[in-house]
């Protein structure tokens, strides 16, 4: 039996608030929902259906608005969703955006990541936990096609699954994103606007099959309709397959994870024993882990060839857009890209007035002050003329009285510090004395006098 456009939509939605259960998040009848409102078919179609969902409950219906600028229309759209909203009863807000990165990414890119960015501030901004876009079939069958155009694998394939989080686009790990029009065609929305009188807005640059999801729209679709009609639905259960099987492929990679971590990298002869294709399933997932873009075929295959050709003792490092892939030792690991490159950060004085902490931007982290048992006088350390500089090579420490002077790369090897850390842990020199070495400690000072308090140093990097 077909089910009604309104009966789809309740299935669906009671689907998304039962996973968000499942993940964790205590779904109450008095949560803050929003929409996100373009003002157009789908969107208008979906507020509409919530609006009622919601009539006589609790809960607080929001509809976000993103006006991005490009079309000479973007303001008039902007206050007619700003009427309908008022119209509905429905809390309305809004955002302007500046498309960033244009020419690295096109136009429609640019525009969809600008979107979805501040769909995640208006949520933040609002305490909303729960953001409903209107995507339907016809959008899950182009999703399909286009990444099968693009030679995409299993979990492009998936397309869109009907509730997720999106960090990278809404930038809030715990925000979810529900899609309760999957299941529903365009047609489906189109009549139910004209029954509904739903008034909508026609975005001109749904016409321009200058981009590639237009192209498909407009050119390749209607085609398939015509020798192969149905084929929206086909597509979408192709990607519900597709969605289970990626399942299976993180369960089998989140085993081999567990097998092959060691502490926050992997362990490279248990990484061995897994075939290639189990190998690629456990970065991609290790890359997922830490929020990171996934790589491609091509980058799998230049790392594999490292790992296979390189020594132990051999400094490896693979670039990723987001991070870099180093060895040390037995263990692969994942970094990611500093804050900010210091390798050429010139000496920087500066003199210790008693402050708790003193952040230093050129060498990316803060070094702080701290009253300990041992360590060097206050008044002693306010007297000196202090500096950060970089390792030059010959330095030692000597940690203790009863312990031999040694060299900076005897501490880091005892030490176990990576060489890539080793490049960014600067040292302290009072005068052309070493007083503290990141990462390995403080020189022990028997020339400084026994006054209390004493003071030790601590560095912390910045994140990033």
């Amino acid at each position: 039996m077909h089910l009604t456009l309104a009966e789809q939509f309740e299935r669906a939605l009671g689907a998304i608030l039962a996973r968000v259960r499942v993940s964790g998040h205590a779904f109450e009848p008095s949560w803050k929902i929003a929409v996100a409102y373009s003002g157009g078919l789908d969107s208008s179609v979906l507020l509409y259906l919530m609006r009622d969902y919601l009539a006589g409950a609790d809960g607080r219906l929001f509809a976000f608005h993103i006006h991005h600028g490009i079309s000479p229309n973007a303001s008039a759209w902007l206050a007619h969703c700003a009427q309908e909203a008022a119209r509905f009863g429905v809390s309305f807000d809004a955002r302007r955006v500046e498309l960033r990165n244009r020419g690295k990414v096109g136009v429609e890119e640019a525009a969809r990541l600008s979107r979805y960015a501040a769909l995640g501030e208006l949520c933040r901004a609002h305490d909303v936990p729960l953001l409903l876009t209107a995507h339907h079939q016809d959008d899950q069958a182009e999703t399909v096609l286009l990444q099968l155009l693009r030679g995409s694998g299993v979990a492009g394939l998936s397309g869109m699954d009907v509730v997720n989080t999106a960090p990278g686009l809404l930038g809030d790990a715990e925000l979810l994103i529900g899609r309760p029009l999957l299941s529903a065609s365009r047609l489906e929305l189109e009549q139910f606007a004209s029954a509904r009188q739903i008034g909508y807005v026609d975005d001109e640059s749904n016409a321009d099959t200058r981009f590639a999801r237009n192209a498909l729209r407009h050119h390749v679709m209607p085609a398939l309709k015509q020798y192969f009609p149905g084929f929206q639905e086909r597509l979408a259960r192709s990607a519900q397959h597709a969605q289970s099987a990626q399942a299976m492929l993180n369960e089998l990679a989140a085993r081999d994870f567990e097998q092959c971590a060691d502490g926050e990298g992997l362990d490279l002869g248990r990484l061995r024993t897994l075939s290639r294709e189990r190998i690629d399933n456990l970065l991609r997932y290790w890359f997922h882990r830490h929020g990171l873009r996934m790589p491609s075929t091509a980058w799998l295959e230049e790392l594999r060839a490292q790992l296979q050709h390189t020594e132990s003792d051999t400094q490896m490092c693979v670039t990723h857009p987001d991070g870099r892939v180093r060895r040390f030792r037995d263990r692969l690991m994942l970094l990611p890209n500093p804050a900010a490159d210091t390798s050429c950060v010139a000496s920087e004085p500066f003199v210790w007035n008693g402050e708790s902490s003193l952040h230093f931007a050129a060498f990316a982290g803060s070094l702080h002050f701290e009253e300990a048992q041992e360590g060097v006088s206050m008044q002693w350390l306010r007297r000196q003329s202090l500096s950060i500089r970089r390792r030059q090579g010959g330095e030692r420490v000597k940690l203790a009285p009863d312990r031999p002077s040694r060299s900076l790369k005897q501490h880091y090897q005892s030490l176990d510090i990576p060489v890539w850390e080793r490049e960014r842990l600067p040292l302290i020199f009072a005068g052309e004395n070493l007083l503290f070495a990141a990462g390995i400690g403080m020189d022990c000072r028997p020339e400084s006098d026994d006054a209390t308090p004493k003071i030790r140093l601590r560095w912390c990097a910045d994140i990033g």
